[in-house]
């Protein structure tokens, strides 16, 4: 349950870094909605490769860069 609670607040705030990486301009929420689905679209892309994240850090690079492919999208859906 704690490392559900963790894994929420870490791609919360690796919305808000792909946001500021990918130069996004908007409201903190919108921020925070993309990284978790940037977190689950990490955990997801990365599985598939076969690479498991087993700890914080590993866990924050691999929100950050699904963060940035969902503000990829999110940009091109909104244009």
């Amino acid at each position: 349950m704690i490392g559900l609670l963790i894994s929420i607040a870490l791609s919360g705030l690796a919305g808000y870094l792909a946001a500021n990486i990918m130069g996004l301009n908007g409201q903190w929420y919108v921020y925070v909605i993309l990284g978790l689905l940037g977190g689950i679209v990490g955990g997801i892309i990365f599985g598939l490769l076969g690479f498991a994240s087993y700890s914080i850090i590993s866990e924050a690079i691999v929100s950050v860069i699904g963060a940035c492919i969902v503000v990829y999208l999110y940009r091109r859906l909104q244009k």
